[in-house]
């Protein structure tokens, strides 16, 4: 099994940087803006956007996580990790802009569990979706707002994104899997 990096730390930082540009252009600025990261790499990614806007834009824009592992419909095919707490900012949901958060956009499975969750929790005014890496190969009709690469990938090759709050260096890999 062969495996390549597409992504370096330049390449995340520069497409992280081009994503918080592009929430704050959407949406006129960064009043009523929520950034809720997917656990795990998904969270310090909304994390670094938040920081980003906050560089441009002088507002703070709160940052929670939405933990969408009991929302998923592929349990039984799947084994799940664990359970991880959500936290929403104080200021709640309601009403605002939510931009979900997450690494890589595949199935499109976890960000429709996050609509779920995100119901189960209050009505936002909108919902939009950042992706670092969005490697095609949907089984739902879910398309992302922003994204940071697209990367084209066989079915049967592994994209792996390490960030350095949990992994302890910034990169996006491609392994091929054995069939």
């Amino acid at each position: 099994m062969s495996t390549r990096t597409v992504l370096h730390e330049a390449d995340i930082t520069r497409a992280l940087t081009r994503i918080a540009h592009e929430i704050l252009e959407s949406n006129r600025g960064p009043d009523g803006l929520v950034l809720l990261g997917i656990p795990s790499r998904g969270v310090p990614l909304a994390e670094r956007i938040a920081a980003l806007i906050e560089r441009v834009s002088g507002t703070v824009v709160p940052v929670g996580q939405l933990d969408v592992t009991m929302y998923r419909d592929d349990l039984s095919r799947h084994p799940t990790r664990t359970p991880r707490p959500t936290s929403i900012p104080s200021g709640g949901i309601d009403g605002r802009t939510v931009v979900l958060v997450d690494d890589v956009l595949f199935s499109g499975r976890s960000i429709r569990a996050a609509l779920d969750a995100i119901g189960d929790i209050g009505r936002p005014a909108a919902v939009r979706l950042a992706i670092l890496v969005d490697r095609g190969h949907r089984e739902l009709p879910i398309r992302p707002d922003f994204v940071g690469k697209n990367l084209p990938s066989a079915r049967s090759e592994r994209v792996n994104v390490s960030v350095s709050e949990v992994d302890g260096l910034d990169e996006v890999s491609i392994r091929a899997e054995a069939e």
